[in-house]
């Protein structure tokens, strides 16, 4: 932050804060100089001039050689910088990674349904790590206390009858938060937190404050089933569900698993290149998109899957902000994926894909690939992937004779197969994927007493 003293009425405006990425001065806040006084004669002695309008609609200074036309477009790439070498290593997770980051520039949050030990908490870490800013998480239980989340009472004042809460460090003054088995608090802290998701405003005892939250990621096993539980998820307008990754991608996990430890390399934005991307899918424009999203609702609605008033209204700022990342001031039809992810449970998302493939066949952001292919991938193009991916190992066989080699084959395909059963009902399988697993069957049956004639050629 960098400050610039400066007077009340007339004159020119002057920016409060400094962009640190790229030497920027935004006048979204600013204050207003007399145009011929002596800060403004030392502002244009040090290079400093004006520059075209900024994202949030002001004057903006130029400083040196940097010209704010350019600082969207330079915010978005730092942004899709970061997001690259946040998930660098994290298998399967890529597209939580850029969840995390699409909510926090609708100012949305997310909700993270998944086993345990399948790097949650590891991917929100990350973000937060490579989007800067203050972060906060904790793992709820039964018997939390409000004070371990927002803070302790302070006692010197609590003997003048005054109940205020410190919350240095705790969750009201975090910029990002992950919170760990949220549906696990108790009805005092949900209350609280309601106010705090949906106002970013923190109450308790006489303490009333602004919370500079950009974005909550709450997770959890399993999507709660109690009504009032259920009402506070609808506070989580985007949802991912994870699972353990499959079978195939196993030998990347372990390589990538040293990653786990700290990426010293990582790339680092700064909440500033946030900023100015969510102020210009603040502003964006979405008549042009709306037709087509009103379709995709009536095409999900004549499926069986309804999205409430309030989701259906707020996925447009996913939207937004999903063309602000890419990198586009004006939403379009490869903009409409995130809507996906506002259907509210696994299995209607899974049908969300499949009868809006149509509609998301124009589907492209090169900020978030991972999260925007996984939106518009059906289970025919699923079915797809793993068709693809069988034949290439069955193609892969290794000679016979080697013993070692055909046993770590004969596993790959045994995942294959298990994704296959895993994702499918064998009445809903797909054509390729009756064949293929016929293919895989046959192999593995007769190839069982080969491998174990193999075995012992090479025990002897």
């Amino acid at each position: 932050m960098q400050s610039m003293p400066g007077g009340r009425r007339g004159g020119l405006r002057v920016p409060l804060r400094v962009m640190k990425s790229c030497r920027h001065a935004c006048l979204g806040v600013a204050r207003r100089i007399p145009a011929d006084s002596p800060t403004t004669a030392a502002l244009s002695e040090g290079g400093v001039g004006w520059g075209p309008a900024c994202a949030s609609g002001g004057q903006v200074w130029k400083l040196g050689w940097c010209s704010m036309s350019s600082t969207f477009e330079s915010a978005a790439f730092a942004v899709r910088d970061a997001l690259s070498s946040a998930g660098r290593g994290l298998v399967e997770r890529e597209a939580m990674v850029e969840l995390v980051a699409l909510s926090a520039v609708a100012g949305e949050h997310l909700l993270v349904i998944g086993p345990p030990g399948t790097a949650k908490s590891e991917a929100v870490r990350r973000t937060a790590r490579v989007l800067g800013g203050s972060y906060f998480e904790y793992l709820l239980g039964r018997f939390t206390e409000p004070s371990e989340l927002f803070g302790p009472v302070d006692l010197r004042k609590l003997r003048e009858g005054i109940v205020e809460t410190e919350t240095q460090g705790m969750l009201p003054e975090a910029e990002v938060a992950f919170l760990d088995e949220v549906f696990l608090g108790s009805t005092a802290i949900l209350n609280t937190l309601l106010g705090l998701l949906n106002e970013r405003t923190f109450r308790r005892g006489h303490t009333r404050m602004r919370c500079p939250l950009r974005v909550c990621v709450g997770a959890s096993n399993a999507l709660p089933e109690d009504e009032s539980l259920a009402a506070f998820a609808d506070r989580f307008l985007a949802r991912i569900f994870v699972e353990p990754v499959p079978d195939p991608r196993l030998e990347e996990l372990l390589a990538g698993g040293a990653s786990l430890w700290g990426d010293a390399d990582a790339q680092v934005t700064s909440l500033e290149s946030l900023d100015v991307v969510a102020q210009v899918a603040r502003e964006a424009d979405l008549s042009g998109v709306r037709p087509h999203l009103a379709h995709a609702l009536r095409t999900l609605r004549a499926a069986g899957v309804a999205l409430s008033d309030r989701r259906a209204v707020k996925v447009q700022k996913l939207i937004a902000a999903a063309a602000a990342l890419a990198g586009r001031r004006t939403p379009g039809t490869a903009d409409l994926w995130p809507l996906v992810y506002a259907v509210p449970t696994k299995e209607a998302q899974a049908l969300a894909r499949d009868v809006l493939r149509d509609v998301l066949a124009g589907t492209e952001n090169p900020a978030l690939p991972a999260a925007a292919l996984e939106a518009s991938a059906g289970p025919l193009a699923r079915a797809r992937r793993i068709a693809s991916a069988g034949q290439a190992l069955l193609a892969e066989r290794p000679v016979d004779g080697n013993g070692e080699a055909l046993a770590a084959w004969r596993l790959k395909l045994e995942g294959v197969a298990r994704e296959m059963d895993a994702g499918f009902a064998p009445e809903s399988l797909p054509d390729d994927l009756k064949v293929l697993r016929a293919e895989v069957a046959g192999v593995l049956a007769s190839g069982a007493s080969g491998l174990e004639s193999s075995e012992t050629e090479v025990a002897v």
